[in-house]
């Protein structure tokens, strides 16, 4: 490149070279860009439009205003429906943090260790999960979890402790915790690859210069390791609330469109299906309309998350995600 570019500006063609350059750059841009409007931006805009139409079947041609965000707050059935899958999505995204990202951390910790042995195999043991299909998942954990003749009801028979066994998917106090959790194991082989990539990443120069200043194992991870894996953390907690506040598989799989027991298990992701496609009880007549309202506001949700969280941490210093 250096080579044309001397040759360039020898036979005076400089200036052609850029012009060119510049070009090349918008024809490699332009698919991406085609791409994303027609796949991305399109379908988000029509989705806010529809969000002010009602009416039955793909297309509601009545235009009603915000007449649907006025429903989804002031009608009681639908308010509370609503609050509740809000309240459940946000304990099911806590869930995640807390249980599968932490895991995460840890199994990627334990993983960069080069003394370990096996570890490729340990590695693959932990991300075997995420290449399983969400319903395969669901009904594995349904059968292991059956409360009449499931393997873990079982099990706790065969060691004489069937009192530790509990219906948790039928109690509604569980039944979503549980399903987080289903949801957590079968997940956590990905942010362990993402925390394992940087710590691997880090110089191991820097652990050596804490060892020889008298650091041990712990205060090393944790002063010198976990501060230059802070933008990892930041992008798996964006991910994950992401992927958590538009989930709808892994309870639908496991629990059913209602979430049942009582709407306990009810998500966004299960009370926008019903309200936009199969019909919210006792109604049951789906509105586009209406569930393109709940998806605007999901995305709201979403968009005003995210630019927070990469606000604060783009504020913490150490450049924050972008580092």
């Amino acid at each position: 490149m250096a080579v044309i570019e001397r040759s360039l500006k020898t036979l005076g063609l400089t200036g052609n070279w850029e012009a060119g350059r510049r070009r090349a750059w918008i024809l490699f841009l332009v698919p991406a860009v085609v791409f994303y409007t027609i796949f991305m931006a399109y379908p988000l805009l029509n989705s806010m439009r529809l969000s002010f139409y009602t009416g039955t079947g793909l297309r509601p041609t009545e235009f009603v205003g915000l007449q649907n965000y006025h429903d989804l707050f002031a009608n009681d059935l639908l308010r509370e429906r609503f609050l509740n899958a809000l309240g459940n999505t946000f304990i099911f995204f806590g869930v995640h943090m807390l249980v599968q990202n932490t895991l995460g951390l840890l199994f990627a910790t334990l993983l960069s260790q080069t003394h370990l042995f096996g570890r490729n195999i340990y590695r693959t043991i932990i991300f075997i999960p995420a290449t399983m299909s969400v319903l395969l998942t669901a009904f594995l954990w349904r059968l292991i979890l059956n409360p009449r003749w499931g393997m873990l009801k079982i099990l706790f028979e065969d060691v004489g402790h069937p009192e530790w066994f509990h219906s948790w998917l039928g109690d509604t106090r569980w039944a979503l915790i549980v399903v987080a959790l289903v949801s957590s194991w079968q997940w956590v082989g990905l942010p362990t690859m993402m925390f394992l990539a940087g710590l691997l990443n880090v110089p191991e120069e820097l652990s050596e210069a804490a060892h020889v200043d008298g650091a041990n194992a712990f205060q090393i991870w944790w002063r010198v390791k976990l501060p230059l894996l802070r933008p990892v953390i930041a992008i798996v907690a964006i991910l994950t609330f992401i992927g958590n506040f538009s989930a709808f598989d892994v309870v639908y799989a496991m629990m059913g469109a209602n979430g049942p027991p009582d709407y306990s298990t009810d998500i966004m992701g299960t009370y926008f299906y019903r309200t936009a496609i199969a019909g919210e009880h006792p109604v049951a007549r789906p509105d586009m309309g209406l569930g393109a309202a709940v998806a605007t506001i999901l995305f709201l949700i979403l968009l005003v998350g995210v630019s927070l969280w990469l606000l604060w941490s783009n504020r913490r210093g150490e450049g924050g995600v972008f580092a």
